[in-house]
């Protein structure tokens, strides 16, 4: 089995057919709060993408875009359901924070939702700390925001 992570964009076709599953996973889980959010996770914004393959097959992929001058927000994290609890996840956001440290950024931020709790545990393991909902997600029930320093 070989692994490999590739940095890319946002117009990445296997980028694309990951955040297609991510679509329909987010909408399976919670119809609702996902309409209200998708306007939040347009591609046309990312610039820094990582996609990971095994063997030549794309299996998850990661995002960020700028927050403001020293912050990063995690966007569009998705593996799929037949390699997850494999440690992919972890490997896609310690790939997306050493590209934000090596951009200079100092700060990851993240939304996700209450009815992803396989998401949550990620961030959890990860050293994320749970933050109050911040810019567009505040006052949404459903989302939960979380934070981590970046040294």
């Amino acid at each position: 089995m070989t692994i490999e992570v590739e940095r890319t964009n946002s117009e990445n076709e296997d980028f694309r057919k990951l955040v297609s599953e991510l679509e329909d996973h987010l909408t399976c889980a919670d119809e609702k709060a996902h309409s209200e959010c998708k306007q939040y996770n347009k591609l046309e914004s990312i610039k820094h993408v990582i996609v990971v393959y095994i063997d030549k097959k794309a299996i998850g992929c990661g995002a960020i875009r700028k927050y403001d001058h020293d912050t990063i927000e995690i966007k569009r994290m998705f593996v799929s359901h037949n390699t997850r609890k494999e440690g992919v996840g972890t490997k896609i956001l310690i790939e997306l924070e050493t590209w934000a440290k090596e951009l200079g950024y100092k700060k990851s931020i993240l939304e996700t939702g209450t009815m992803l709790p396989e998401a949550i545990g990620l961030y959890k393991k990860n050293n994320y700390i749970q933050i109050p909902n911040y810019g567009q997600y505040e006052g949404m029930e459903k989302s939960l925001c979380f934070a981590k320093r970046l040294y």
